[in-house]
């Protein structure tokens, strides 16, 4: 049927006459917008055809129709949609909640920080690594041996867990770099790591539940817990990291569930929790009996010295779940991460994964096990940390060039991104505002704000703009200043 493809079905057990049954089904679909006056209806033969009964109960059908003045018949015996007819008003698919006859559920969306800038904006947002210094041809004939190769059936549905290549791989490098004491049935991987926290959420959170987080901290970590129910508990965060002390004064008062952390360069602040700080804090989780959701969202990217091992690697009593990815290693786009903890909260991540995801892309995840296994991903990381360092000491000049007056930062050691704090008197969400307008984006501190405080401070992501880039994206905020 040339151009048809509503699916109108006629019930013959129905009793109903099958002409009454056509016109009733082309008018619902009139009606629903869906066929637009002056949309031309298929022959009678061709309509007849395709749903299998005689061509006279469309020709008395189509009469019918005309009749009604839903349909009108032109001189070449065209029979199509009256263009008389109102259009049928439209459900703006911006009211869709109160089109279903209730309000939705609110959801607080932080991820919309990760969309793309709009064309000519110079985009300070996300502190993700640049997708154009990924090897992408490597990955893409990675991808076609995996699909293709002899590695189980790539394009069925494989083991929840994630490929068994890739774990056994991940297995080795967390042993080998991070220091923790793993085999391959211990990990699981997702897609993505902000897929791992939803489903920590949903394992190990119920409706009332206090859950603490760093303040300021990462917001999509914040909303996967407050969409489970959790009452959130902000933490503060100074320059050795979440302050420890003020966390057991909470802990003397009220319980918790779980603490969501990030001990190497702390989202968004940049400064890595001290030792002493990580040793009281897993002695506070074996006392008070909560879990420590540590987010170590970048190990890769510690551009002097060595990065710090997580706190997993010192956990002897099961305290710690560990998140990782390979989102920042690789290329923002390529959803990767992992889980790393107790055995029975696998299992319970393993059974909310079904229900959530099923599996992840069994290919991808075979093809970038192969480039960890060449080495490839290794090297990448190498290269890309020396771009990184460069970009870093190149926004930090300009800064210190442009806006000298008006900021304050410390040089991270570590990330992709700077955390600067603006002198009082300057109005950041105005600055952000007349930035934008002079082509430039930068979140303010306020989006990393529990409490939904004006926090005098701005997060800078330089690992996805190069050098010129950069220089060129302070200079448009030192003139929207």
């Amino acid at each position: 049927m040339r151009g048809w493809d509503f699916p109108l079905e006629l019930d013959r057990r129905s009793g109903a006459p099958l002409t009454e049954q056509l016109v009733n089904a082309l008018v619902a679909e009139i009606r629903r917008g869906r066929l637009e006056p002056g949309a031309a209806l298929p022959g009678t033969r061709t309509l007849a055809k395709g749903l299998g009964v005689h061509r006279n109960t469309v020709v008395a059908a189509f009469e019918e129709l005309r009749t009604q003045g839903w349909v009108e018949t032109s001189r070449a015996s065209h029979t199509r949609v009256s263009r008389a007819l109102a259009l049928p008003e439209r459900v703006d698919q911006g009211r869709r909640g109160e089109a279903l006859g209730f309000p939705l559920r609110p959801v607080r969306n932080s991820s919309r920080r990760f969309e793309a800038a709009p064309a000519g904006v110079l985009d300070f947002t996300g502190g993700l690594p640049d997708d154009r210094l990924f090897p992408t041809a490597l990955l893409a004939r990675a991808y076609r041996r995996a699909v293709a190769g002899p590695r189980g059936r790539p394009l069925a549905f494989g083991d929840p867990a994630g490929s068994p290549a890739l774990r056994k791989r991940l297995a080795q490098l967390l042993s080998s770099r991070r220091g923790l004491s793993v085999g391959p049935d211990d990990v699981l991987v997702t897609r993505g790591s902000q897929l791992a926290l939803h489903l920590l959420a949903l394992a190990l959170v119920k409706p009332g539940d206090v859950v603490a987080v760093e303040s300021p901290g990462y917001p999509s970590a914040r909303e996967a817990f407050a969409l489970m129910g959790a009452h959130l508990m902000p933490v503060p965060v100074d320059r050795e990291g979440l302050d420890v002390e003020a966390l057991e004064r909470k802990l003397e008062r009220t319980r918790i569930r779980a603490l969501y952390v990030t001990p190497q360069h702390q989202d968004p602040t940049t400064v890595t929790l001290s030792a002493p700080r990580r040793q009281r804090l897993l002695a506070l989780a074996r006392r008070h009996r909560f879990a420590i959701i540590e987010a170590d969202y970048d190990h890769e990217f510690s551009l002097d010295g060595a990065p710090v091992l997580p706190m997993a690697s010192s956990d002897q009593h099961g305290v710690v779940v560990y998140v990782g990815t390979l989102s920042k290693a690789l290329a923002p786009g390529l959803r990767m991460g992992f889980v790393v903890g107790p055995r029975a909260l696998r299992e319970r991540l393993l059974a909310l994964r079904g229900q959530v995801d099923r599996v992840g892309d069994l290919g991808l995840e075979n093809a970038v096990a192969e480039l960890l296994d060449d080495g490839e991903v290794q090297r990448h990381t190498l290269r890309a940390r020396r771009v990184f360092r460069a970009r870093r000491d190149v926004l930090v000049a300009a800064l210190r060039r442009e806006l000298g007056e008006v900021v304050d930062f410390e040089v991270p050691r570590g990330g992709l991104a700077l955390w600067v704090t603006v002198k009082r008197g300057i109005d950041v969400e105005r600055w952000a505002a007349r930035a934008l307008a002079q082509g430039v984006r930068f979140f303010t501190g306020a989006l990393y704000s529990p409490e939904g405080r004006t926090l005098s401070a701005l997060r800078l992501g330089f690992g996805a703009l190069d050098e010129t880039e950069l220089q060129e994206a302070v200079r448009r905020m030192a003139r929207a200043l």
